[in-house]
């Protein structure tokens, strides 16, 4: 079918994407994100600011772009409640993040119900083709072809989840029709928009990979043939009538319709590296209501997303160990402080690295690495003045096999974005979105202005054996009889999906909705996620304050510290003298937080490592 021009897509807008003439009380406290000020502050002070969280009382929407941050505002000003907000907010970010998420990516939804308040984890993870075979990522040598040029090409490309997870989500939680949802995207994708300074950097970043494919340099270059750059109007009616088509047809067009064999065509036709995608993947892909990990951090219900993300029980184990220990008596940055956050990490990344995975193809023993007492097991290993010295070996929570010796990889695309919605009825949704690497694989469908994910690269290239030696992973169609645990959870296999580390999360307190927080970041995001919530739970900062301080990042490795904590001389110093490496990330992540406070007050704060935008009403 023929794209539609944007002059001939008549259909009414339902919301306005202007920002407001008036405004909740708290305004004169909300940051501009790309106020220059606001980022010396992060770069070149020690604390971080004296910005305030946004305060409204009737709904609050948080992302990193301003353009889905209003959409959804004016969803839930309309009339609309919190999970309507979502999807407009998702197919909106499609539009204002391409590089970052989209219908062509997947995501995790954690979300409350305020009617039955439950809890609900819906997994819209991408999938592996079930022609995905195990040496996937190894080349005519047998050589295992390096993570940077595995990540580029229809290889790497998962059957995307992202479009029929936001549609459940509407079916069954939401007031507005898909039709409905699609209009702010469709309007917005035909007018444009002035790009960011972080899409433009990360363009120039990745246009190399882009240039392999001339339809994909093409939609992200201006008239002159050179990427877009800062400021510069990027309008992408191909896209816009892509989600017309959804918006006429329903997810069935680009689950088995004519967008379905665009897609499996543009991954299996890619001259650079062919993937295996079939028009059958895309047609039985099904999103997965899970139900979500919780625990119980000093009388906060913190709840997480289930496998195959490792977030939700890896974030709870790290509280786990940090209430067995003496942390909230430790000053924030203080070398005490950081010598726990660091260690508390160490040891889950050990256990995460180790056992989990698709719990769908894998036993992952989530019951036991939850167990309060296998954390304070976990927590008599930590030094008060020495550090363990990582890489450590994972512990043996019940329920787990044998323990063996082996290593996995942590390498995970930066590519992600975090949302977080409050409506007027205390409906909370948080959700982390992605296409995995910036730009994911490169591949744009041609004519349809959409990119597709390369979230494949997740998963383990390699295994190990009980010593330690590399295992090839076994040929196609054949299942290896005797698997470690680490290649059964994360080793590529068609039919599952790869391990992830988002981390959307909520926090309960007596059974009402507290606060949704999370970020992108790759297998730093647990961390990023552990960080702005011990701020607001041991530190008793407000909302802004938790996400702009400097964070301090381990993977069972070194202690990664956010300037300006690395800068500190005399605090590197200790803890180099406790025996930690230290190294320094800059600015990490984009956590977009909202805080129920107990008079029913809500807190937005938006991350201006990102552009972030917390407005309410």
């Amino acid at each position: 079918m023929k794209p539609i021009p944007c002059h001939e897509i008549r259909r009414p807008l339902l919301f306005v994407l202007a920002l407001l003439t008036a405004v909740a009380p708290g305004a004169a406290e909300t940051i501009d994100p790309s106020d220059p000020e606001v980022q010396r502050e992060i770069r070149d002070s020690f604390g971080p600011g004296a910005t305030g969280a946004f305060r409204a009382k009737e709904g609050m929407v948080a992302t990193s772009s301003h353009h889905a941050t209003m959409a959804g505002l004016e969803t839930l000003r309309g009339g609309g409640n919190a999970f309507d907000a979502m999807a407009v907010v998702q197919f909106v970010l499609s539009v204002a993040e391409p590089h970052a998420s989209g219908i062509g990516g997947g995501l995790f939804i954690m979300m409350y119900d305020a009617e039955s308040g439950e809890v609900v984890n819906i997994d819209g993870r991408e999938e592996a083709p079930r022609a995905f075979h195990p040496d996937a990522f190894r080349d005519e040598d047998g050589e295992i072809i390096p993570y940077r040029r595995r990540t580029t090409g229809g290889n790497a490309v998962g059957v995307p989840g992202t479009l029929a997870a936001t549609s459940h989500l509407l079916e069954h939680y939401g007031t507005l029709s898909l039709e409905e949802a699609l209009q702010p995207a469709i309007r917005l994708a035909c007018d444009g928009y002035r790009v960011t300074a972080p899409f433009a950097r990360n363009l120039r970043q990745h246009r190399d990979r882009l240039r392999h494919y001339p339809e994909s340099i093409r939609l992200f270059s201006g008239d002159d043939g050179e990427p877009l750059g800062a400021g510069d109007l990027f309008r992408n009616p191909e896209f816009a009538a892509t989600l017309e088509l959804i918006a006429e047809h329903g997810i069935e067009v680009f689950y088995e319709g004519e967008l379905a064999d665009e897609i499996v065509d543009t991954v299996r036709s890619d001259p650079h590296r062919p993937g295996v995608l079939a028009k059958e993947d895309l047609a039985n892909y099904r999103p997965v209501r899970r139900e979500p990990v919780s625990v119980d951090y000093r009388g906060y219900d913190v709840y997480g997303a289930n496998m195959p993300t490792s977030g939700g029980t890896t974030l709870a184990l790290m509280l786990n160990i940090l209430e067995a220990t003496d942390f909230a008596e430790k000053p924030y940055g203080s070398a005490a402080s950081i010598h726990l956050m660091a260690e508390a990490q160490n040891l889950a990344f050990a256990d995460r690295n180790r056992y989990m995975g698709d719990a769908d193809f894998a036993d992952v023993p989530v019951n036991g690495l939850l167990d309060k007492n296998y954390a304070r097991t976990r927590a008599e290993r930590i030094e008060p003045e020495k550090s363990l010295s990582p890489p450590l070996d994972p512990g043996k929570p019940a329920g787990a096999p044998e323990a063996r010796s082996g290593r996995i990889n942590v390498e995970e695309g930066l590519s992600t974005t975090h949302f977080s919605i409050v409506d007027r009825d205390r409906n909370v949704v948080s959700v982390t979105s992605t296409i995995e690497q910036h730009f994911g694989s490169a591949l744009v469908v041609p004519g349809r202005g959409f990119l597709l994910n390369n979230e494949l690269t997740d998963f383990d290239a390699d295994a190990y054996d009980d010593g330690g030696n590399l295992v090839p992973n076994a040929p196609e169609g054949e299942r290896r009889k005797r698997r470690t645990a680490l290649g059964e959870a994360a080793e590529t296999e068609g039919g599952k999906r790869p391990r992830s580390s988002m981390t959307p999360t909520l926090v309960l307190r007596e059974g009402e909705p507290r606060l949704a927080l999370g970020s992108p970041g790759g297998s730093r995001i647990i961390g990023l996620t552990l960080n702005a919530l011990v701020n607001i739970i041991d530190h008793d900062m407000d909302p802004q304050t938790a996400v702009n301080a400097p964070r301090v990042i381990a993977r069972n490795g070194p202690v990664e510290l956010e300037a300006p904590l690395y800068r500190d001389r005399s605090l590197r110093e200790s803890l180099e003298a406790r025996g930690f490496e230290v190294s320094d990330i800059g600015a990490s992540g984009s956590v977009q937080m909202i805080r129920i406070t107990p008079d029913d007050w809500l807190m937005g704060a938006g991350d201006p490592r990102r552009e972030g935008l917390a407005i309410g009403f």
